[in-house]
């Protein structure tokens, strides 16, 4: 179970749209600390894959530009009800997550 992502895969007709939500700090490494006045070192997403029963839909690449929890919705066609859309991604730390829920 994925600890940072929240999705979910609706049809409509033959258009499966994708919404998910992200929970991610996002630092740019531009940032001081309020207190001690270091900069906050850089943190975010730098990949983002979505997949339809293991074909890759969409590829984003993200950098430090991306606003903090990021909100991510795709569309695509060719799914239907009980396929498989997976959501996985990797920040410039080497950290990652992964969920993976069926269309409705």
């Amino acid at each position: 179970m994925a600890k940072s992502i929240r999705a979910r895969a609706t049809l409509k007709g033959d258009t499966v749209t994708v919404k998910s939500l992200i929970t991610h700090v996002m630092e740019t490494g531009l940032r001081k600390d309020e207190k001690t006045g270091d900069k906050i070192p850089a943190h975010y997403i730098q990949e983002v894959t979505c997949e339809h029963n293991g074909k890759e839909v969409v590829l984003a690449q993200w950098g430090p530009a991306v606003s903090k929890n990021p909100y991510l919705s795709y569309e695509f066609t060719g799914g239907k009800s009980g396929d498989d859309v997976s959501i996985s991604w990797v920040d410039n730390k080497g950290e990652k997550d992964s969920l993976t829920v069926q269309v409705k």
